[in-house]
């Protein structure tokens, strides 16, 4: 039985990842905030579905869950979790701290979960890391605004983009992956997808992943979006 480890577990993108591995018979590992405040997600416990702590903006507690985790296998890291920012958004608004925080969240805590779980990893079948991006973090994206999510998404795409050259002497496919525009607490009532549509499409492209894959922007329908 593969493992996947998916972080913002307890709502959108991340919780119809966790009903959509586990109902295709994966081990779940699904890391949130507060899981006790998961009620969705809680809903989704099983033998297969375990629901554990992990704050991406604490380094300390990235190193709790890489410590107990330590014996594990994990065939696919997925890096989901994130955050749009309510400050920094527009010109006139910017504000250090909020740049700061999306960034710590976005890039930073990904960054550190990849290194912090890399034997994990590194001793499972398939050896996978993808992060989960938008199409707002692409220099080819023509929009506006939206400063420290777009830099924090851009900034993560580069980490991944880097993590893969580093890790590909280990056999670890690493890439980003855009889940389209979906209806979520983020991406609002207007987008065009919904959770179920996203997920299905993304965990179709995941599931054929190759090493040869590695260092890739993968689009969710399939092709690839500019840097």
């Amino acid at each position: 039985m593969p493992t996947l480890l998916v972080t913002g577990s307890n709502r959108g993108i991340g919780l119809e990842l966790c009903r959509q591995y586990a109902a295709a018979g994966w081990s779940v590992l699904a890391a949130c905030r507060a899981p006790s405040a998961a009620t969705d997600l809680n809903r989704l416990r099983s033998e297969s579905l375990r629901v554990i702590e992990l704050d991406m903006a604490d380094p300390a507690c990235i190193r709790r869950v890489a410590y107990d985790l330590r014996d594990q296998s994990i065939d696919l890291l997925l890096n989901n979790a994130g955050v749009i920012g309510t400050q920094s958004k527009s010109l006139g608004q910017l504000e250090p701290e909020g740049l700061i925080e999306v960034l710590r969240v976005n890039t930073v805590g990904p960054l550190l979960l990849c290194e912090a779980l890399l034997e994990p990893v590194s001793r499972s079948r398939r050896r996978q890391m993808v992060a989960v991006t938008s199409g707002m973090g692409s220099i080819g994206d023509g929009g506006g605004g939206y400063y420290a999510y777009r830099c924090s998404k851009a900034a993560l795409n580069m980490a991944m983009h880097t993590l893969a050259r580093d890790l590909a002497p280990r056999g670890i496919t690493v890439c980003v992956i855009n889940p389209g525009w979906v209806k979520t607490d983020m991406g609002g009532p207007d987008a065009k997808l919904s959770t179920e549509q996203s997920v299905q499409a993304m965990k179709a492209r995941l599931d054929a992943l190759r090493i040869e894959d590695s260092g890739r922007f993968l689009d969710y329908k399939g092709g690839e979006w500019p840097w």
